[in-house]
C-alpha cells in the first residue's frame, strides 16, 4: 500500500506544480509572456540565421499561444488533481487502483505533451529557442519532462495485492 501512496503523492505534486505555474502564469502575466513573445518573434535567436522565416510577429497571436499554455497547464492540474483522488479512493485494492489510473495517466501525458511537444519541440526545435540567451526555456522544460516521464512509468507500473 505505501507503492500506492507514493504514486498518489507524486501524481498530486504534479497537479500543484501545474496549479502553481497556471496561476503565477494568470497573475503575473507579463513576465512568462515576454518569452513566449520572444520566442515567437524569433528576436533574441542568432542574427541572420536561415529559419527567421518561422517568426510570428503577431501579438494576438502570441497573447493565444500563451493562453492555450495557461489553458493546458490548467487541465493538466484538473486532471491530476482528480486523477490522485481517483486514485486514492482505491488506495486499498491493487485492482482497483490499477483500474482509477486513466484520469491521472490522461493529465501526465498531456504535461508531458505540452513541455516536451510544446517547448522542446516546436520552442526549441522550430523557434530555435536554443539559439537564445535570453528566452530559452528549455532546461526547465527538461526537467519537468523528466519528473512527469518517471512519474507517469512509475504509475502505470501494475500494482498487486500485499500478501502481508
Amino acid at each position: 500500500m505505501y507503492t500506492r501512496l507514493s504514486k498518489v503523492v507524486l501524481v498530486w505534486s504534479i497537479a500543484l506544480f501545474a496549479s502553481l505555474a497556471a496561476l503565477n502564469n494568470l497573475t503575473d502575466y507579463d513576465s512568462n509572456f515576454m518569452i513566449i513573445r520572444h520566442v515567437l518573434k524569433m528576436d533574441t535567436t542568432f542574427p541572420d540565421n536561415k529559419g527567421l522565416w518561422r517568426a510570428i510577429e503577431s501579438p494576438s497571436v502570441h497573447h493565444m499561444v500563451y493562453g492555450l499554455i495557461i489553458f493546458t497547464e490548467s487541465v493538466i492540474a484538473g486532471l491530476c488533481w482528480l486523477g490522485g483522488f481517483r486514485l486514492y479512493q482505491n488506495i486499498k485494492h491493487a485492482s482497483s487502483f490499477n483500474q482509477a489510473k486513466s484520469w491521472a495517466i490522461m493529465g501526465l501525458t498531456l504535461g508531458f505533451f505540452l513541455w516536451f511537444t510544446g517547448f522542446m519541440i516546436i520552442g526549441g526545435e522550430w523557434f530555435l529557442m536554443w539559439q537564445s540567451e535570453v528566452a530559452n526555456g528549455q532546461q526547465a522544460a527538461f526537467r519537468f519532462i523528466m519528473i512527469i516521464g518517471v512519474t507517469l512509468i512509475y504509475l502505470t507500473q501494475t500494482d498487486e495485492e500485499s500478501h502481508s
